[in-house]
């Protein structure tokens, strides 16, 4: 690849994992989250989640997995106990 065509293509070894607790569901699978750090951010259901019909309510301590690009958006990854 050449300079211009390269694409920057990251892993799920590349995200940050938070770990939080769900205050507020939204439609779709999408909720908010506050991290640990105090930093409140949207995310939402894995397909894996949803594929094994994990049931995720607010209260629930969950792990996110949140681009080092775009901090404010992230990906519930597993349902912590």
């Amino acid at each position: 690849m050449s300079g211009k065509e390269r694409i920057l293509l990251l892993s799920r070894d590349d995200l940050i994992k938070l770990t939080g607790t769900v205050t507020r569901t939204m439609g779709g699978g999408h909720m908010e989250v506050e991290t640990e750090e105090g930093v409140t951010l949207r995310a939402m259901l894995s397909g894996r989640l949803k594929r094994f019909k994990i049931k995720v309510l607010v209260g629930d301590r969950v792990e996110v997995a949140v681009s080092p690009y775009d901090t404010s958006h992230g990906l519930i990854t597993y349902r912590l106990k």
